[in-house]
């Protein structure tokens, strides 16, 4: 069965209906989500702030591609994800060919009066994506990460923007 050319068939059927029956045109596709082996996750623990690690993501292909604007953070075996500051819904994040990302993210809320210990914590451009795992000690901290209540910037052209973002939204 050849499915592509009775679908391409049909899509020109439908833009050709569209085009004479004054609804607007589809606007032009953007760049697609990138594969996830086209991407380079890191992350490092802030020199400055106990409790927070800062993470980028770098578009390793020529071409731009997208990620989702808030970075996907989990810790160890916790439920869960590292909330958006500030609060946001998923949307694209274009990332040109080469570029990079950055976001920050702070694992523990100096308020807390509990926390959580894990052994590590994985960061993914895009919720579909697997995403890299990073060990608490490589991180340096070898007793483990600190959770309680994460939050994450969404990302950002610098590092500097992303800590300044943090800094604001968790006081």
């Amino acid at each position: 069965m050849r499915v592509r050319p009775a679908l391409a068939a049909s899509s020109a059927a439908v833009l050709a209906l569209l085009a004479t029956s004054g609804a607007p045109a589809a606007a032009a596709p953007g760049p697609a989500v990138c594969a996830e082996s086209a991407l380079r996750v890191t992350a490092t623990a802030s020199p400055d702030v106990t409790d927070v690690v800062r993470i980028s993501v770098t578009n390793k292909g020529a071409r731009p591609c997208v990620v989702d604007r808030i970075p996907t953070v989990t810790f160890g075996d916790l439920d869960g994800a590292a909330l958006p500051v500030p609060d946001t819904t998923s949307a694209a994040y274009r990332l040109g060919g080469g570029r990079s990302a950055y976001a920050a993210v702070r694992t523990l809320d100096p308020a807390s009066t509990e926390l959580r210990l894990v052994d590590g914590m994985t960061v993914a451009g895009h919720p579909a994506h697997y995403g890299r795992t990073f060990d608490a000690a490589a991180l340096g901290m070898p007793d483990g990460i600190r959770v309680r209540e994460p939050v994450t910037t969404w990302w950002h052209s610098t590092q500097d923007r992303a800590d300044a973002v943090l800094a604001e939204h968790t006081r």
